[in-house]
């Protein structure tokens, strides 16, 4: 057993919570509180329904998340957002969140994680987001072919690629989640194949003008990497075990 307050401060500490801008509704950092004590720690991408149930039939009673509860912003506390306060109170499960903090960290960050599964050692931080750079890019060693086939490893699914760029690419780009609609600006820091999520439909047709692979490889499984990261060195750190709810959106 470990105490809340000591888990959330360290984690603010570590993931720089206070210090890393993000949008207003990820509302970053301890989300509910429990009753201050955690036996077994939780990852899940969202915030859901579906996650808290998850957790709570694991006996989980601090959940770690990518997106939180409060991103349709201010609400009343009625129909879902009862449902799931519900949940988390009855079952006593703390939530804690994490969005651009966990995506840009690099040690348990979503494109960190990522680029380690893929093989790629060395990076450099590109692709900047409210005041900060959150991707990661990449001197490439391999082929477009083996590249897809490492990333369908990793994820442990299919993904899409549209082969516009090269086929022995020279730069590789990574910002996991939704990024392919920032393809022009990541073009325009010299990446010829673009790792990302997902991406809106005129998006293919920007990698094709442009000369790029963009290869998607699922807004969710991109980033379950982050979360998993975090709730293994958290677990390790405080002495309490950790599972992972596997809640996939199909995107």
């Amino acid at each position: 057993m470990a105490a809340l307050s000591k888990i959330v401060a360290y984690t603010d500490r570590f993931l720089r919570i206070r210090e890393i801008g993000d949008w207003d509704n990820a509302l970053n950092g301890l989300q509910i509180e429990n009753s201050g004590r955690v036996t077994k720690i939780g990852a899940a991408v969202d915030a859901s329904t579906r996650a808290l149930r998850a957790a709570a039939k694991e006996d989980v009673d601090l959940l770690l998340v990518h997106h939180g509860l409060f991103w349709s912003g201010l609400q009343p506390v009625r129909g879902t957002l009862h449902r799931q306060l519900q949940i988390a109170f009855e079952n006593e499960i703390g939530l804690y969140s994490a969005h651009l903090p966990l995506d840009l960290h690099r040690q348990v960050g979503n494109n960190a994680q990522l680029a380690r599964a893929l093989g790629i050692r060395s990076t450099t931080p590109f692709f900047e987001e409210k005041g900060q750079l959150i991707g990661l890019k990449a001197r490439a060693s391999f082929s477009r072919a083996e590249l897809v086939r490492k990333l369908e490893k990793s994820l442990g699914s299919a993904v899409k690629s549209f082969n516009f760029g090269p086929a022995k690419p020279k730069v590789i780009g990574i910002v996991t989640g939704g990024a392919g609609g920032e393809i022009h600006r990541v073009a325009q820091e010299k990446v010829d194949t673009f790792i990302t999520g997902e991406a809106p439909h005129w998006a293919a047709v920007a990698a094709e003008e442009l000369g790029m692979n963009l290869i998607l490889g699922g807004h969710y499984a991109t980033e379950t990497f982050g979360v998993k990261a975090l709730a293994a060195h958290l677990s390790k750190r405080f002495r309490v075990p950790w599972t992972f709810i596997d809640c996939p959106t199909g995107l």
